[in-house]
């Protein structure tokens, strides 16, 4: 390495995972041509990177914040492109990054034009999940399973519900280093509390009791000063926070990321009854493509069709607020006609109680910002590598405005009240 060159992440190399960095370089010569790395190794071993051809200026400085990219994983002025734009060698791979206690660790290094093998510079950059003073705690419920997640302070504090397909604990925990008490449950665990199932291939039902356990469990705790709480979900979770909104009191705002208007795949159940009739799937309108991934989006059926009313989620009960979020390039299912089927549905009752939040050239995966885009990868409940959809850039500038707007939102329809906290301690 040379002992000029000098890589500098500001403010601080140890951050929050949903933090931007300004990247910057010293001790280059006049104009000099370099190339930018990025790489990094996800929970499962797979090592994910990224590249960029920068010119320094006249006074041999480089800084992603004005400088743009001439050639490499992307071009342009991108401030955070090293991160959103590394890939994995192999196709098909997803970045795993769910535990909460493990920061996501990148080297940023910068090297000779065309020399990988000459590095100049390198910084490693520490992305925290958790921040100083967010406790974590594994919790058990009789029929639930999950993590909560409680910001330091006193309070009081807004409770979140976080709804995801499989367990992951990165949206819930960078939501609780910005003031929320969060509790992410997922749909589906490797030993179901809320599915009667074998396996993900037979599983026969889904029982809503079981999620309004985790809602009442959340509205205990001692921190929790709201008087309703948040529901966050994506994809399959989406049909069960707008299902917790309209059958359960206490659900006050529901963010719903690429959902369903219909309860998928599976019937849904409530004090031991049949409350929602699934809408089913068709396989054979699966589409292969070239790279040996599948798009699954027309393989579920047409929620408006008479023969599936009886799987469409009753809305209009709602006494809460939604905000429906639809990406337009989503290849897992038509999340933009959904979402214009839920604000028609909703306003033919009368109801303004939602917003609608769309973005053009994002896919399926909307997380918080600054991890690598995800094209496609296994899907693990149809066991096929799918194309998710989206464009990397708009993706990630997707991400960036909608993790924003969640926490607007949420901070909006859960107001605190500080009696209400200490009444419970």
């Amino acid at each position: 390495m040379s002992s000029k060159v000098r890589l500098r992440l500001l403010p601080s190399a140890r951050c929050l995972f949903d933090q931007p960095v300004q990247v910057k370089v010293e001790g280059l010569r006049s104009r000099q041509v370099v190339t930018m790395r990025a790489r990094s190794t996800d929970e499962k071993g797979v090592v994910f990177s990224s590249s960029a051809t920068y010119r320094a200026d006249g006074s041999g400085k480089i800084d992603l914040l004005r400088d743009p990219s001439l050639s490499g994983s992307y071009v342009g002025v991108e401030p955070m492109g090293l991160l959103w734009s590394m890939k994995a060698d192999a196709l098909h791979k997803y970045f795993f990054k769910d535990n909460a206690l493990q920061p996501h660790v990148v080297k940023f290094s910068v090297h000779e034009e065309g020399r990988e093998d000459r590095m100049l510079a390198e910084v490693t950059n520490e992305r925290l999940l958790i921040g100083n003073g967010v406790s974590r705690v594994p919790v058990k419920g009789r029929n639930f399973q999950g993590v909560l997640f409680t910001p330091p302070g006193q309070g009081p504090f807004p409770a979140v519900l976080d709804v995801s397909t499989f367990a992951s604990e990165k949206r819930a925990s960078l939501l609780a280093n910005k003031g929320f008490v969060v509790l992410a449950v997922p749909v589906y665990t490797d030993k179901p509390h809320n599915v009667k199932q074998t396996n993900l291939d037979h599983f026969k039902e889904m029982h809503l009791d079981h999620f309004k356990e985790a809602v009442d469990f959340l509205q205990q705790q001692p921190k929790v000063g709201s008087k309703g709480v948040g529901i966050m979900a994506r994809s399959k979770g989406g049909d069960i926070a707008l299902s917790l909104a309209a059958f359960v009191s206490g659900v006050k705002a529901v963010v719903s990321i690429n959902g369903c208007n219909a309860v998928v795949s599976v019937p849904l159940y409530y004090q031991n009854h049949q409350i929602i009739s699934p809408l089913g799937s068709d396989i054979t309108k699966l589409i292969t493509t070239e790279s040996g991934a599948s798009i699954i989006k027309y393989g579920l059926g047409d929620p408006l069709a008479e023969e599936n009313k009886y799987s469409l989620v009753p809305t209009e009960q709602a006494k809460g607020h939604f905000l429906f979020v639809a990406s337009e390039d989503d290849l897992n299912w038509d999340s933009k006609a959904y979402m214009d089927q839920m604000a028609e549905r909703l306003k033919h009752h009368g109801k303004e109680n939602f917003e609608t939040l769309c973005y053009p050239g994002a896919g399926h995966l909307l997380e918080p910002p600054y991890g690598p885009y995800c094209p496609s990868s296994f899907h693990r409940i149809v066991h096929h590598v799918v194309l998710w959809g989206g464009e990397a850039r708009a993706h990630a500038e997707a991400e960036v405005h909608l993790w924003s707007k969640i926490q607007e939102f949420f901070r909006t329809h859960l107001s605190c009240d500080a009696a209400q906290t200490k009444a419970k301690s």
